[in-house]
């Protein structure tokens, strides 16, 4: 079975949650991340790309830029209720 890329976004989106505040991913670092576990072959650049490009079109995750870009589950503000 081929790896899909919602399927890869949703792998992102855990490694990303299980280092929140701890770590910054860049957007190379989550693809060498997920080459390592689903191998370069199944796991390739554009996949990648489509998969991060899922995570942050749909708002589950955002580019900041402190020092260098970076993808991170957006911070929810002390003042929003919601």
């Amino acid at each position: 079975m081929a790896l899909t890329a919602e399927q890869l976004a949703d792998s992102m989106y855990e490694l990303i949650e299980k280092y929140q505040g701890q770590k910054k991913f860049k957007a190379m670092d989550l693809q060498k991340q997920m080459q390592r576990k689903y191998g370069e072959e199944e796991c390739t650049r554009d996949l990648c790309k489509a998969a991060i490009r899922l995570l942050t079109d749909n708002g589950r995750c955002v580019y900041t830029y402190f020092g260098g870009s970076a993808i991170e589950i957006p911070h929810k503000e002390a003042a929003d209720n919601s």
